[in-house]
């Protein structure tokens, strides 16, 4: 087990008391549930920007991101790219749509225009998608952390999971929201301290890293021919187009922040802030994993023990040495990407600075953990037990409801992240999971948004289609050899973008037309 030195001990638990006094600093004046959802619309767009951008970059993005860049190339930063195009688009419709309705639900709007089941499905869809996203991180902070300390992957989710908890039941959005601005700022330093260790460990500094690099083929983006079956770099951006519409349009992570705005204009400012600072961030952790490769590339023996324990966990601790080896020796650095940036962190970085870029680490986390559960609590009490259970819930009962759904969504976060222990790229996994559950709501929303016409019956059917094509483009590949030409050919990313297309276009072809009036001659 490896052991911390006592000051970066010290460092990260310092860090984990601030965060946790920010809740309560808060909590003084978190009560009611307008201030613990919307913070009384007064937080500055500055603000709710760089918490825009915190919550992009957690710890799927710190952990995640590196190791894809390791063990491939620069594919991934093309979801990137595709951020300002659908920044523009939410701050022209969203954002005016949002804070004209006033509705603190970014689903409550969907019953509104086509009935109560399309704010069910859009509710299901959501809370499925949070607990997948708040599992994903839980399981990248617990792999990096577990790496670094010895200590146990569940022990590391539930002490991180219930600091998380603690902060965000006392102090609401509001708490959220600050102690993402402070997360943001840390992480992006703690980026910068890692590339500047890696690179001061490769004889020959960046001139070196571009050269082995470059050999490679690490600083490409992908297959740029219009290739769909795999992940080109037209899937990544087609992909990361629809999924960043989905979360400035329907995710209530990120539309719960425009309600916080003092104005339409400030909501606007954050969304625009976050892309521009997002943008260069993502590709420092691209740049991260290339330096990373060239460093194991100069130094390839110390990823013999990264080998040896990738391959123990796909065989299991009761493997026989020689399995061990003969798997290890096979593995190629797309088995292992994940496992790269931990393993430099403990054996190079020095004590002081590794509790920072440990601490760093936690905030990429905790900053998207916190507002999964504060954005499900409010789902839960707005569009569940007030519309279906009770709907005349006081202030008091209101605020507890709310508190007693952030622990619990808490909790179930920190379950789904026990049950991704073992995958072989958080990455990956995140954006398959994510795909699957949005790609229908994001649909069914741009149908009630552009098409006025469209009624009950038309989206009913066009997103009963959708979710077939989904579910076959999901669970197609078990079907037997005899039955391969009925399997979907597209790759996994594509799961989204053509169910968002398939109930959008369908919603639009069922949609009747109004009959032109008849002349009387």
């Amino acid at each position: 087990m490896q052991t911390l030195p006592v000051i970066d001990i010290v460092v990260i638990l310092i860090y984990l008391a601030a965060m946790v006094y920010v809740g309560y600093f808060f909590s003084r004046k978190n009560k009611s549930q307008d201030q613990f959802t919307k913070a009384s619309g007064h937080i500055p767009g500055w603000a709710i920007g760089l918490s825009i951008y915190a919550t992009f970059l957690s710890s799927n993005t710190f952990l995640g991101v590196p190791g894809k860049a390791f063990g491939a190339n620069w594919n991934a930063f093309a979801f990137s790219l595709s951020m300002p195009l659908a920044a523009w688009v939410a701050v022209k419709y969203f954002i005016p749509f949002y804070r004209r309705t006033g509705e603190i639900s970014a689903y409550t709007n969907l019953e509104k225009r086509f009935g109560p089941w399309a704010r069910t499905y859009a509710v299901v869809c959501f809370i499925f998608t949070q607990i997948a996203r708040m599992g994903s991180i839980f399981f990248g902070l617990s792999l990096t952390l577990q790496a670094l300390t010895g200590y146990d992957m569940k022990m590391i989710m539930l002490i991180v999971g219930i600091c998380i908890i603690l902060y965000t039941v006392m102090g609401g959005i509001e708490a959220v929201i600050w102690t993402e601005v402070v997360q943001g700022i840390l992480k992006t330093i703690g980026a910068i301290l890692i590339v500047y260790l890696v690179v001061s460990h490769v004889d020959g500094g960046f001139g070196k890293i571009w050269d082995l690099g470059k050999a490679d083929e690490k600083f490409s983006l992908g297959n740029l021919s219009p290739d769909f079956t795999s992940s080109s770099f037209w899937v990544v951006l087609l992909y990361g187009f629809f999924m960043n519409l989905n979360n400035f349009g329907m995710d209530q992570n990120y539309v719960q922040r425009y309600h916080t705005a003092t104005s339409q204009k400030e909501a606007a400012k954050s969304i625009w802030l976050c892309v521009w600072i997002y943008i260069p961030a993502s590709l420092l952790f691209f740049v991260i994993g290339s330096c990373l490769y060239a460093y194991y590339q100069l130094n390839p023996d110390l990823l013999e023990p990264i080998r040896m324990q990738t391959a123990i966990e796909r065989l299991g601790a009761d493997a026989g040495e020689h399995q061990v080896r003969a798997l290890a020796a096979t593995l190629q650095p797309a088995d292992f990407g994940d496992k790269v940036m931990p393993n430099f962190m403990v054996t190079m970085i020095p004590a002081g600075l590794l509790g920072l870029i440990i601490s760093a680490i936690l905030s990429a986390g905790m900053s998207t953990i916190s507002s999964g559960m504060n954005a499900s609590a409010t789902v839960f009490a707005e569009d569940v037990y007030k519309r279906y259970i009770n709907r005349n819930v006081t202030e008091k009962q209101g605020l507890r409801l709310l508190h007693t759904g952030t622990v619990v969504f808490g909790l179930l976060g920190m379950i789904a992240g026990v049950l991704m222990i073992g995958v072989k790229s958080v990455l990956d996994i995140w954006w398959q999971l994510s795909g699957i559950f949005a790609g229908g709501m994001l649909g069914l929303f741009l149908l009630g948004i552009v098409s006025k016409r469209t009624g009950n019956h038309a989206a009913l059917i066009a997103t009963i289609t959708g979710i077939l094509v989904i579910l076959w483009m999901t669970f197609s590949y078990l079907l037997p050899d005899s039955y391969a030409s009925l399997r979907n050919p597209l790759h996994a990313n594509m799961i989204m973008v053509v169910g968002t297309l398939v109930i959008f276009l369908v919603g639009l072809l069922f949609t009747r037309k109004k009959k032109a009036p008849v002349k009387v001659s």
